[in-house]
C-alpha cells in the first residue's frame, strides 16, 4: 500500500479533482465514498483505478475486510487531513474509491421496461429515480440532456448502489429515444389524463417523468400511449416527481405479479 502525505502529490491533486465532481477521462472517473458503495461496486464486477484509505482507521475491522477483498498495489494511504480533503460527507468512513464510470452499449430496440428522465436538474430525484426503479425491477434509465449527471456525489448517495444493478444511458435525446422504442409509453400529467388505477398496464412499457417546474415535454406527451394522473386529494397541487415515480413504477410491478 503506497502512501500519500502531502497535498501537492500529483495523484493526490488528481483525485481530489475527482472528488470535487470534476470530468476527468473518458468515460470519467468517478469518486464513490463509504463502504456501501464500495461493496456494492466490487459486488457488480467493476475494476478499481484507486482505493483510498485514511491512515488512521485503516485497522478498523469493517475496512479491513474490505481490504481484503482488493490489490493492495492499487492502494493509497493518506492522512486523516488529506481524507477529510476529499470526503463530500460530514462523518465519513475513511475509504474511497476512484473508477471509471460505467458505459453501456444501447439496444438497437427498446424492448424492455425503461425509464426515460426528461430534463430531471435536482441531483436528490434524479438518486432517488434511480433508487425505485431498480427495487422495482427496471433494468434501464435514458437520461435526456439537461439531466443532473448520474455520477455525481449527491445522486450516487441518493441512489444508494443502485447505480451497479442497472444499465444509466445519457444523453439520450427524446427523438433518438422514441424512435428506438418498441413498447408502449406512459407520461404522467394532468390534462387528458387517465387515473394510474383504472389502465390496464402493458407488461413491459416505458415511464417518462418530467422537469420539476415544467413537466413532460410535448413531443413526449404526444408520444405517449396514455397519459396517466395519480389520484389524490384537491388540496395538494402535485406530488414530488421521485414519489410519483415511486407510486406509479410499483403499480405497474404489482400488475406484472399478478399476471404470475
Amino acid at each position: 500500500m503506497k502512501h500519500i502525505s502531502s497535498k501537492d502529490n500529483p495523484t493526490f491533486k488528481q483525485i481530489l479533482r475527482v472528488a470535487q465532481g470534476r470530468k476527468i477521462g473518458s468515460p470519467p472517473w468517478i469518486w464513490l465514498e463509504g463502504l456501501n458503495l464500495a461493496h456494492a461496486w466490487l459486488d457488480a464486477g467493476y475494476q478499481i483505478e484507486y482505493a483510498v484509505f485514511d491512515e488512521q482507521r485503516a485497522t478498523d475491522v469493517t475496512l479491513a475486510n474490505f481490504l481484503a477483498r482488493i490489490d493492495p498495489s492499487i492502494c493509497l494511504q493518506l492522512p486523516t487531513a488529506l481524507m477529510r480533503q476529499l470526503s463530500q460527507v460530514e462523518q465519513g468512513q475513511g475509504v474511497g474509491l476512484v473508477v471509471n464510470a460505467p458505459t453501456y452499449r444501447a439496444d438497437e430496440h427498446i424492448t424492455q421496461s425503461c425509464l426515460y428522465l426528461d430534463r430531471i436538474q435536482d441531483p436528490g430525484n434524479v438518486g432517488t429515480l434511480l433508487r425505485t426503479m431498480a427495487a422495482a425491477g427496471i433494468e434501464h434509465a435514458y437520461l435526456s440532456p439537461g439531466c443532473a449527471w448520474p455520477w455525481s456525489q449527491k445522486v450516487l448517495r441518493s441512489a444508494q448502489g443502485a447505480h451497479f444493478v442497472i444499465c444509466i444511458h445519457e444523453n439520450v435525446s427524446i427523438d433518438h429515444f422514441l424512435a428506438r422504442l418498441k413498447i408502449p409509453l406512459y407520461a404522467t400529467a394532468l390534462e387528458q389524463a387517465k387515473s394510474l388505477y383504472q389502465v390496464q398496464l402493458a407488461t413491459e412499457a416505458a415511464w417518462v417523468f418530467g422537469n420539476e417546474g415544467q413537466g413532460v415535454a410535448t413531443p413526449l406527451l404526444a408520444a405517449a400511449e396514455q397519459r396517466i394522473f395519480i389520484p389524490q386529494v384537491s388540496t395538494v397541487e402535485s406530488l414530488n416527481v421521485a414519489a410519483a415515480a415511486a407510486v406509479c413504477l410499483f403499480e405497474h410491478r404489482r400488475q406484472r405479479l399478478n399476471l404470475g
